[in-house]
């Protein structure tokens, strides 16, 4: 029942939040193939068409929306920003969240002169499930031949597996605020429309079929993961027995829409240059670690920055005045150089 509240709670308190807005760009709220999206333009002239950097918010996919995010997106100097917004779960069940941003995503790079942007030029991204999403926005793109590519993404502490729950990450960053290990599976049920009751078999593992392990078991291992991430307390704790009944419940998890880092190499292999962050003190590190790890590993071109006094969620945290915090400040500022330097 308490996570109940905390998940009102949140939407509540984001209901408050207003960004500061830079004077020196527009706004303007538009409709990409029916997904709202709010578009920030320099009021500067430009010599010729900008990059386009279309970000999707976190929130578990059930909290949050374009006009709530942090206005960190305002920073991105000489580029067009566009703030994709998604319909929520519980109300909208996935995969309604993946494919607004897919719609929208689309969209951009069908009329992208229309709003200023080169269309060679644009980059997905988002934090948390937004990095998620940007994720599998990227790999639906790669076999799309009739549209230009995307010229990157930028992967924010993004979540990308449900098969294993008891990585470093998971033991160490356990009672680590704002996101607790009890809280993603909790979130994880709720965001599917499944029983919450599940969520010890989903810590278990009991949902993952022995062919999945054998498959999807070299991605997820713990060796993937550099040891200077084991240094805090780690120790390996195998999947428990297979369940049918509750993978029968639980399948979508384990879906590469849902856990992208089960798609397949031919797809990874053609993604676009990327930054992933990673924070120290995240509940879900090393999901991106275990990401960074499969592109490396397929010759993708992989730009890392890792924030060591981090935490899940500290983006949130980057324009809150006298509460924010350093670290997300470096978190900033490594997503403005990237940006810049494409």
């Amino acid at each position: 029942m308490i996570f109940i509240y905390q998940f009102a709670f949140t939407r509540f308190l984001l209901s408050f939040r207003n960004p500061r807005m830079d004077p020196s760009l527009s706004a303007k709220d538009l409709h990409f193939d029916g997904v709202p999206v709010r578009v920030y333009q320099p009021k500067a002239p430009s010599a010729g068409p900008r990059k386009g950097f279309l970000f999707f918010h976190g929130g578990a996919g059930m909290i949050g929306s374009i006009g709530k995010s942090s206005a960190f997106l305002l920073l991105l100097l000489k580029s067009v920003k566009l703030h994709g917004d998604y319909r929520l779960s519980p109300e909208h069940l996935p995969p309604a969240q993946y494919k607004d941003c897919l719609a929208a995503t689309i969209h951009l790079i069908q009329n992208a002169v229309s709003h200023g942007v080169d269309p060679s030029k644009i980059i997905v991204g988002g934090d948390s499930a937004g990095g998620n999403y940007a994720c599998v926005v990227a790999q639906k793109l790669v076999e799309r031949s009739d549209l230009p590519k995307l010229r990157a993404q930028v992967l924010i502490y993004p979540n990308t597996q449900a098969m294993d729950i008891n990585l470093p990450c998971h033991q160490q960053n356990n009672s680590m605020p704002i996101l607790f290990r009890e809280n993603v599976v909790y979130f994880g049920m709720k965001y599917i429309g499944k029983d919450p009751s599940l969520a010890g078999q989903l810590l278990k593992g009991s949902h993952v079929p022995d062919s999945m392990r054998l498959k999807y078991g070299k991605w997820v291992s713990p060796d993937n993961i550099p040891e200077r991430f084991k240094v805090r307390g780690y120790k390996q704790v195998p999947l428990a027995p297979y369940k049918p009944e509750v993978y029968r419940q639980l399948r979508e998890l384990l879906e590469p829409d849902i856990s992208c880092l089960f798609v397949e190499d031919s797809v990874i292999q053609k993604l676009p240059e990327t930054l992933l962050v990673s924070c120290e003190y995240d509940i879900i590190r090393d999901d991106g670690l275990l990401y960074k790890k499969r592109l490396e590993d397929n010759g993708v071109k992989v730009n890392w920055f890792h924030v060591e006094n981090g935490f899940h969620g500290v983006i949130s945290l980057f324009d809150s005045g006298v509460f924010t915090f350093p670290a997300a400040i470096e978190l900033m500022e490594s997503i403005i150089d990237f940006v810049k330097n494409l």
